[in-house]
């Protein structure tokens, strides 16, 4: 997720441009880098490795001075962060440059056939492609030469794009990722968000997929990909400029879970053959052939990713019939565990640098085995150390209290344990056609859970003075109520304890009166005899809960009538498979544990005692 500014108008824009690039540094700060056209008629181009402050120190020894340009800066996804990899990219002239934020998923065929045509590329990323492309179509009039281009990509992507030769122009296009255009007095900017500009005006188009903008020194144009006019309403923004650098929401937290639908997709997104029914997993060294030679394999993670381990256990084991282990991090290397080089050991971190499984990664590459990374950080020192890595493509995390990297790590070890399956042969292509049917419903399905959002505010509302909680689920759906169970804990501070529900009667009943809320995951597979058989003794969990007094609040299949004959609160969720299903159930939970922690006055972003990567033991 990378940020894009640009300006045009009568005053300098490097000043502005950084100053935007600042505001949407929370995007990504793997890299930076301005393009200016610059009064002596040529392109100042200036770029920089790691954050911000690296470009501006560039640019006070070297500065750029014009009244147009465009910025960036890079959360890396297609080559590792570094100066060349850094936007914005160049044509073979020089003469056109872009910056985009997105996935090219079409790059390597294109990067291929324009190599055959002549074209040298000088950097590992997708987005030097859009240049070239755009090179290839200029015959004197950029807006066209970009619109051939679009026509050409598959994939998602925002960008901006000018060129010397048709000059005192920026053209953007967007599909997929956010792009707004301020209007100003005979100046006009563009950017990934709001916060960029907001210090410069007030009034923006939000342009819509398949919009092009062609910015001028007279003013804004806006044209569909086939050059058609369209009409796009001013929206005049009466966010304050805090408010709005979380996009609207009163916390990161917040804002992220409602980012879950677009980080679940970018995690799927070209790794998913929907007409091929094949799992891709590109960014490894292992080859397909040494995954047949796995017996085993160990997920080792901490906290929240240890939680998504543990329904990678259940996911591994269904699809590709291998047994699972699942270590934190923080015990693994103090035993002398057993590895070898017949065990695939699959490490989980959101950032990548967690010191504990970190050292675990390494004492298991000590003892032969090949590792694997989950990682959400391009370049972290665990992908480095690994011989492949399943980037999980959530963005930027702000809020402490992980909640879009946990769904997107559920979406990558699905994608693993299919992929293991199919390389096995134990998963028949019918069922991975049916799986990745499912999958590809998943982002509208979240949407469909969040639109909800006043229920969770009222249920908040109604529990928030609670001293304990339980959380409870069978199978698969354990782990989630182990996750819901620990974000109540970290972001309100109430003790609440995640259990197995069939372990109800070997202790945890004693517990059980009315003022402990008691949250029940009470799902199921449609047409699925032993999940069914599952749900039926959940509810019959939920009797025993009932029957001393304790207040049930279940989430549930939508449509769900039997639950909802006992319980005392019910959420009700669109079904799924089972695997599928703990990537919506999560959802709920995190949004009652915000709404409660909200309540009882906590800081919900930056919680007592915690930080947000943890790379020290």
């Amino acid at each position: 997720m990378c940020g894009i500014v640009g300006y045009i108008g009568a005053q300098r824009a490097a000043a502005i441009v950084i100053d935007g690039l600042k505001k949407l540094e929370y995007r990504g700060y793997d890299s930076a880098g301005i393009a200016v056209y610059q009064d002596d008629h040529t392109l100042g181009i200036r770029r920089a490795s790691g954050k911000l402050r690296k470009l501006e120190e560039v640019l006070l020894h070297d500065p750029v001075d014009g009244s147009y340009g465009i910025g960036h800066t890079r959360w890396a996804t297609h080559g590792r962060p570094s100066e060349e990899n850094a936007h914005p990219h160049r044509d073979c002239t020089g003469d056109i440059v872009v910056v985009h934020n997105g996935i090219v998923e079409n790059f390597l065929p294109l990067k291929e056939q324009l190599q055959a045509e002549g074209h040298v590329f000088k950097t590992q990323t997708d987005t030097e492609v859009i240049a070239h492309l755009i090179e290839k179509h200029f015959t004197g009039n950029l807006e066209e030469a970009v619109r051939r281009t679009m026509k050409d990509m598959r994939g998602v992507f925002a960008m901006a794009a000018l060129s010397v030769k048709d000059p005192k122009k920026i053209v953007v296009a967007r599909e997929g990722p956010p792009v707004v255009v301020g209007l100003g007095d005979r100046e006009y900017f563009v950017a990934s968000d709001v916060p960029a500009i907001l210090a410069h005006t007030r009034d923006m188009y939000f342009l819509a997929d398949g919009d092009m903008a062609i910015l001028t020194e007279d003013g804004v144009k806006l044209t569909d990909f086939d050059g058609k006019h369209v009409s796009r309403q001013v929206t005049h923004v009466v966010w304050d400029p805090i408010m709005a650098e979380k996009g609207g929401y009163k916390h990161f937290m917040l804002k992220e879970i409602f980012e879950q639908p677009r980080a679940v997709r970018d995690t799927m997104l070209g790794r998913v053959g929907q007409e091929t029914g094949r799992i891709f997993l590109d960014e490894m060294d292992i080859p397909p052939a040494v995954f047949d030679t796995f017996k085993s394999v160990k997920i080792i993670a901490c906290g929240t990713s240890w939680h998504s381990a543990l329904a990678g256990k259940f996911m591994i084991e269904k699809l590709a019939r291998m047994p699972v282990e699942v270590d934190y991090g923080s015990e693994f290397r103090y035993r002398d565990p057993i590895v070898s080089p017949e065990m695939l050991t699959v490490v989980i971190s959101q950032s990548g640098e967690t010191a504990d499984t970190l050292a675990a990664q390494r004492e298991a590459k000590s003892k032969g085995a090949k590792t694997l990374a989950i990682c959400n950080v391009v370049g972290s020192m665990i992908t480095r150390e690994a011989a492949g890595t399943i980037y999980t493509h959530a963005g930027p995390e702000i809020g402490v209290a992980s909640t879009k990297a946990f769904t997107c790590q559920l979406t990558a070890l699905l994608l693993l344990a299919i992929y293991l399956g199919q390389q096995r042969g134990h998963l028949q292509p019918e069922d991975s056609r049916r799986l990745m049917e499912e999958m590809v419903k998943l982002p509208g399905k979240l949407e469909t859970i969040l639109a909800q959002n006043a229920l969770y505010e009222e249920l908040g509302r109604k529990l928030f003075r609670a001293t304990d909680f339980l959380f409870l689920g069978r199978g698969v759906h354990f782990p989630i109520a182990l996750e819901g169970a620990l974000k109540l804990k970290e972001i309100s501070y109430i003790h609440a304890e995640g259990y197995p529900a069939g372990e109800m009667k070997h202790g945890p009943n004693a517990l059980i009166d009315e003022n402990l809320p008691v949250v029940v995951l009470a799902t199921h597979e449609p047409g699925n005899a032993s999940s069914y058989l599952l749900y039926e003794k959940t509810l019959s969990n939920i009797q025993e809960v009932k029957a001393r007094e304790g207040r049930v609040l279940a989430i549930v299949n939508e449509g769900d009538t039997e639950v909802r004959k006992v319980a005392d609160y019910v959420i009700e969720i669109p079904a799924t498979l089972d695997l599928l299903a703990p990537i919506l159930e999560i959802v709920p939970m995190q949004l009652l544990a915000y709404h409660i922690a909200v309540r009882r006055g906590c800081d919900v972003d930056q919680p007592r005692n915690l930080a947000k990567s943890v790379t020290v033991e």
